[in-house]
Parts: structure tokens; sequence; C-alpha cells
């Protein structure tokens, strides 16, 4: 899944890709690069953004959805969300995917919105908002919790008719540096949900803060977490980097191969 992000103030990429043309040119970009999801952003998630209104979004997201269902009509498209509004719109003119960071806690009529859309449906591990959410950073047993969040939001999801889910753990969303890396070190514990997983790992804070450099330096990192979190039953990475994720799938498939072959 490739990250492409259509706002001023995301924390990687943010600005780079406002205008439609930029949009289309960084679509038709990770396309060559071998994107399997373009995941479309129009608004940023980062710690401390402020929610901003469905208008705005959806006139930063529909212009670039249009050009570029226009300019690549079969690429798959998930639309990154929490307005209900949104997912609709960006449905009726192509995407195939909600992806929702809240899981459908911020607007409550997310979840009917996508049961009525027929499309499957991406849920997030987060606590409160992206203003509050490092506040929100004690557990008393992160894995356990999250999992019992996961359950109370596929019940909800199955409820309204939802029949396709994938959950992603949230790294950095009200989680701290170290239990971010505790949450990837259990990652596998995940798998009792019996759903697919997604990770967004690509140069977060929990890579350049550790390692002391930036997030422009990240993709080093984020490509060791990569492999990594494929080895933990990750079935999604979320990147800004789709060239060298699409080398680490490629080789986490020969190891699992070798892994299983009979060799004497």
């Amino acid at each position: 899944m490739g990250i492409l992000n259509v706002n001023p103030d995301s924390f990687y990429d943010g600005g780079r890709y406002n205008s439609v043309d930029q949009a289309v040119n960084r679509a038709e970009q990770m396309l060559a690069e071998g994107v399997d999801i373009l995941d479309i952003g129009g608004m940023s998630s980062r710690p401390g953004a402020e929610i901003i209104s469905v208008d705005t979004e959806l006139s930063r997201v529909l212009p670039a959805l249009e050009a570029i269902f226009k300019r690549f009509p079969d690429i798959i498209v998930s639309i990154d969300t929490i307005h209900a509004e949104v997912a609709r719109q960006s449905v009726q003119v192509g995407a195939a995917i909600v992806n929702d960071i809240s899981a459908g806690r911020l607007d409550e009529a997310m979840i009917e919105t996508v049961a009525s859309l027929k499309v499957p449906y991406i849920m997030m591990h987060m606590r409160g908002t992206p203003q509050t959410m490092k506040s929100l950073c004690h557990y008393e047993d992160l894995i356990r919790e999250m999992i019992d969040y996961f359950q109370k939001r596929m019940e909800l999801c199955k409820q309204a008719g939802i029949n396709d889910l994938i959950i992603d753990p949230g790294f950095g969303f009200s989680k701290t540096i170290s239990q971010n890396f505790f949450l990837l070190s259990k990652l596998q514990e995940l798998k009792l949900l019996d759903l697919p997983m997604l990770a967004g790992l690509s140069r977060k804070s929990m890579i350049w803060k550790s390692l002391n450099i930036s997030s422009q330096e990240a993709l080093n990192g984020s490509t060791a977490l990569h492999m990594y979190a494929l080895r933990q039953g990750v079935g999604i990475l979320r990147v800004h980097d789709v060239a060298e994720a699409k080398q680490v799938i490629a080789l986490q498939q020969l190891l699992s191969k070798a892994s299983n072959a009979a060799f004497s």
C-alpha cells in the first residue's frame, strides 16, 4: 500500500502532492514501482493534527481521485478518512477500500456507511484523536487491551454487515516509542483475531527518534522493521517507498519458501 497524502501537513510528505498534477504523477511513479493499493488521504493524522471539516477534506481528495482514475482506471485505491461522507463520495468516484484510523469512533455514521458501500474496511487502534493521543498512552496490558478494542469494533462491524475487515495496530498512535517496539515484537498475538493485518511503520518517529536521525533518513530503518513485521504475520505494508518495500516482500517470500523446502 503506497501512501499518497494530498494535504499540507503530513509528517513526512505534507505539501508535496497538493496539486492534482502532483498527485497523478506520484500515483504513476508508485504504479511503476509495483504498488498494489494506493492509499489517498486529505487529512494529516500526525500527533497534534487537527480534525478538518468534511468539505475541506473533500476539496482535497475528490479532484485527485477523479484525475487518478481518469488516468489509471484499474488502480485499486483506499481512502484514508475518519469521515463517513468522505468515504461515501470517494467510493462513488471509484475508491475500493475505506481506511479509518478511528475504527468508526469519530463519526458514528462510518460503520453503517461502509456496510452500505460493501467495501473492505481497515480499522486502526487509537485512543482519542490525533490531538489528544499522546496523552493516552497508559495501559495495564497493551496487547490484551488492543485485542479487546478490536473485538468490540469487529462485533459492531459484523452486526452492521461489513464482511471484509482488516486490522491496523496503529504504530505511533496513543503509544510511546517503547510501546511501539513491544507491540511490534508481539504482533503474532493479534493473529488470534483471525483478520488480515496492516502495518504502518514507514519513516515513523519510533525509527528516526531511536536512531537520532530525521524522517528523511529513515528508509533503512523502515526496511528493517518491514521485514520483521512480515515475519510476524503482517499482510499489508503501508509505505512511502514502494520499490524498496516490494523488494522486502520478494525477499520475505523467498525466505518463507526456503524454510518450507526439504533440503538435505
